[in-house]
């Protein structure tokens, strides 16, 4: 008989090291960021798992000698009946290429696809919602650019990199990562950008949305120096992917803007994924980052800086717009 129970992965110990077990034998890498884990269980071996976090279903796996059963219907449909209690109605799976064709009968279309992962979405919006949102805001040129950033917050280091790609480009498309995960909210950190990009009638300001730097496509970025660096780079791939085949046929983007990362092992796993997906399918500038008094100037400076109440540094190290909007927040 199966049974059907939450596993608690920090609190017992003796089911989460069954867990990583299984994740192990079906090939996958066990990740721990996940908010609700499921096991079914025959007896007291587990024979099926799925995790959930935030809105993504991953670490789906069923046992090898159990797949004849229809398990992965019993362990998604619980994964999704907590979502929707949670009022989420839109979600995405993680999953090994050779399973995506049991989700996709159960309702999810691709998105992306690597030589390792797919992602697969369900639900409402969509990447035909971004799609529609990003052709509104298409416009015409011969040499257009593009840059994606956090800006958290935006400091001298990124206005250099922006100035330098609009300088380069006919068009810059300048996506503002979208996820809540960082020091500064969205709103803040989309309106320093506009402010301080106003006067460049070149640049359009874009949202990422779920589908670049993401807690679908690149979950590991907002871990930092905390981020598993293996499963950083699978992250990393797929985002980079999904930014070539999706997003940039959308604008004419022919150039990914990006600084030079001396401090980031996550940034610079992802710098090295973009120039490896990118190929010769899609240019990829990267530029020195600025510097001051021979340090690099960085938002890990500016925030250190802030939490310090130091104010007079942080003012050396931003935009004036930036400085007058924290300054004020």
């Amino acid at each position: 008989m199966v049974t059907s129970k939450r596993i608690w992965l920090t609190i017992n110990q003796e089911e989460a090291q069954k867990w990583q077990v299984l994740l192990n034998e079906s090939g996958l890498t066990a990740d721990w960021q996940v908010d609700y884990t499921v096991g079914l269980f025959e007896g007291e071996e587990l024979i099926a798992t799925g995790s959930v976090y935030d809105n993504i279903i991953k670490c789906v796996a069923i046992k090898n000698n159990q797949q004849s059963q229809n398990l992965l219907a019993l362990v998604v449909q619980d994964l999704l009946t907590y979502l929707e209690e949670l009022q989420k109605y839109h979600s995405f799976v993680y999953t090994k290429p050779a399973t995506a064709v049991y989700f996709e009968s159960l309702g999810f279309k691709v998105i992306v696809k690597t030589d390792t992962v797919v992602v697969l979405e369900r639900g409402f919006p969509n990447i035909d919602t971004y799609r529609q949102k990003l052709l509104t805001a298409k416009r015409e040129g011969r040499r257009i650019g593009a840059i994606v950033m956090n800006a958290n917050p935006l400091t001298l280091g990124h206005q250099y990199l922006i100035e330098t790609a609009a300088a380069a480009s006919d068009v810059l498309y300048l996506f503002v990562v979208s996820e809540n995960r960082s020091t500064f909210s969205e709103a803040t950190r989309l309106e320093i950008v506009r402010q301080v990009t106003q006067d460049n009638p070149k640049i359009v300001v874009l949202p990422t949305d779920n589908y670049i730097v993401s807690n679908m496509t690149f979950p590991t970025y907002f871990l930092k120096e905390k981020a598993n660096q293996d499963i950083a780079k699978v992250q990393a791939k797929v985002d980079a992917t999904l930014f070539l085949e999706i997003i940039a046929p959308i604008l004419s983007i022919q150039t990914r803007w990006v600084g030079e990362e001396p401090l980031s092992p996550v940034t610079q796993i992802y710098n090295e994924q973009m120039m490896a997906v990118f190929g010769n399918k899609l240019k990829l500038k990267i530029i020195p980052r600025l510097t001051q008094d021979g340090t690099v100037i960085s938002a890990t400076r500016v925030r250190a800086a802030i939490e310090q109440d130091d104010w007079e540094t942080v003012q050396k190290l931003v935009p004036q717009q930036t400085y007058t909007i924290l300054k004020g927040s």
